[in-house]
């Protein structure tokens, strides 16, 4: 499946954020890239820009195309609640997203690439579907002859205590349980959701 494999810092510049995490060039430049990024002549963006962009954003930090992204904002209409909160559960529901918060991976792009080789299990099952959405319960784990792989032992290493109320991690079995989905004020990502369902209802 297609997925962005282009400069990581440019979009990060663009959105002024570190959606892929610390970025040493959006320190240095914190403008949108082009020959006019750090010109104060540009335009005021429209209603529908400013959406867009939010929706774009989105997109990257959590690596979700297109396609994946409106099925998903479908599934969160359909559920009871809020529309915008929905859609950030589901989106860290995603199996990729979760073994990334649990610090087996130090991104979402290595954790989508632990998960389409086949070294993460969800209940005792190999699972590589990256987009694979967790259930209250679930037991996310590395598998055993994993364990030993440098990249995952370095970012466990690296993790500190556990950050998120919704998760829960054994350091010395390798393995998290998905415990909930998250409230919205424990979602640490800067996004606007509101405006994305307002771009949607159009």
């Amino acid at each position: 499946m297609a997925r962005y494999t282009g400069p990581k810092s440019k979009i990060a510049r663009k959105f002024r954020e570190p959606i892929f995490g610390p970025d040493k060039v959006l320190d240095r430049k914190n403008y949108p890239p082009g020959q006019h990024g750090a010109s104060k002549r540009r335009g005021k963006q429209s209603e529908y820009a400013v959406q867009l962009m939010e929706k774009q954003k989105v997109k990257y930090t959590y690596g979700v195309l297109e396609k994946q992204f409106r099925n998903l904002f479908k599934k969160a209409s359909a559920k009871v609640g809020i529309t915008g909160d929905n859609l950030l559960q589901l989106l860290e529901a995603r199996l990729d997203n979760t073994v990334y918060r649990l610090g087996i991976a130090p991104t979402r792009s290595a954790a989508r690439q632990l998960v389409s080789h086949k070294h993460i299990t969800v209940n005792g099952e190999v699972v590589n579907i990256p987009s694979y959405q967790l259930r209250a319960g679930d037991v996310v784990a590395v598998r055993e002859r994993s364990k030993s792989l440098e990249a995952i032992t370095i970012s466990v290493a690296g993790r500190t205590i556990n950050k998120f109320n919704w998760l829960d991690w054994n350091a010395k079995e390798f393995t998290g349980t998905f415990l909930m989905y998250p409230n919205r004020d424990e979602i640490p990502e800067n996004i606007k959701e509101n405006l994305i369902v307002e771009l949607y209802s159009k």
